[in-house]
Order: structure tokens, then sequence, then C-alpha cells
């Protein structure tokens, strides 16, 4: 039952179809030890090579900064990308608004905050609230009259897709300190 086969039965042979080979001769052990070595070489300094690494790393953070800040829209991230949001960068950086001087007034209200007299907690708390329901009000106006723009601007939703966010973090940024910087002045309409 769990003998051999006998002697008389050949065992099948399966040709190989001609051109399935490899078309190259298996490597011996010793070859193929030798690539896998050479593929895991490590440099003779390990420590100038992750240096010189994060040299080049730093020049093209710096080179793409630069290009930034100039404003090339070649170097833009892709947030930032596109005629759409070009207009609602131009469109935010042409309006006053209170939003972005908001960090400096929460900054205020912190320190005032820490006063033990109850009156200035009070008067504090009062125009905390004054200052966030003039905020959003002036952010609500800006998004509303943006969004008319972009839709008559833009007809497609994807080109306009994100705008309004894009915008509403955008004035909460100082003017100066925006990137990409701002190509019009306050009062200024925006440049179609």
């Amino acid at each position: 039952m769990f003998g051999r086969k006998p002697a008389t039965e050949p065992e099948p042979v399966e040709e190989a179809a001609p051109g399935s080979g490899k078309g190259r001769p298996t490597p011996s052990r010793k070859e193929a030890e030798a690539a896998r070595k050479q593929a895991l070489k490590v440099p003779k300094d390990p420590k100038a090579a992750k240096k010189a690494a994060r040299e080049r790393d730093r020049e093209a953070r710096a080179a793409q900064r630069a290009a930034l800040v100039a404003g090339d829209e070649r170097a833009l991230p892709a947030r930032d990308q596109g005629p759409a949001r070009r207009y609602t960068r131009d469109f935010v950086d042409s309006r006053y608004t209170i939003a972005e001087y908001f960090i400096f007034i929460a900054l205020a209200v912190l320190v005032l905050g820490f006063v033990p007299n109850p009156t200035i907690q009070v008067f504090v708390s009062i125009a905390w609230m004054a200052l966030v329901a003039i905020v959003a009000f002036d952010e609500a106006v800006l998004l509303i009259r943006l969004n008319s723009k972009l839709r008559k601007q833009f007809s497609e939703k994807a080109e306009r897709r994100g705008c309004l966010f894009y915008a509403a973090l955008r004035t909460l940024q100082l003017r100066r300190f925006r990137l990409p910087p701002p190509r019009v002045k306050r009062g200024q309409l925006p440049v179609d």
C-alpha cells in the first residue's frame, strides 16, 4: 500500500514549453549571499550620510519657503493652488476684519481674567461675549459675500470646494504673516 511503484511504470515527465525558462542560470548560494550583502551594505560613515540627507532636506524646504514668501504660484502647496483660491485670498486680503486681531484681544481678556476684582471680571466676560458675537457676525457677512462672488466667478462646484473654510482660516491670521503674501491692498477690489 505504501510501497514503491513498480519499476515497470514510467513516471510522467512534464516538458517545459519553449521560451518559458527564466533565461539565465540559477545563481549559486555564494552569489546570492553576495548580492544580498551588497543590497544591505551600509555607508562607511552613517552619521555623515544622515547629516547630508538632513542638509539636503533643509535646503529644499528653505527654497520652497522662499518661493512661497515671494508668491511664486508654482511653489504653492496644494491647498493654495488654483484660481478660486487665489480669488478667495484676494477677497479676504482686500478687507479689514476684526478676526485678524482676535488673538491679541483674547490674550488681553485672559490677562484681565486674572485680576481679582469682580467688577473687572464681569466687564471682561461681557466684553468677551460681545467680541465673539462681533467676530462671528463679521465672518458671516464676509463668507456670504464671498460665496455669492465665487458662484458668479466660478461655475464649477469642484473649483469652489473648501474656499469658504480657507477664507475663514485666512481671516484669523495677521495680514503681514499670511502666506502666500497678500497681492492686493486693503480696500482694493480683488484681481480677477
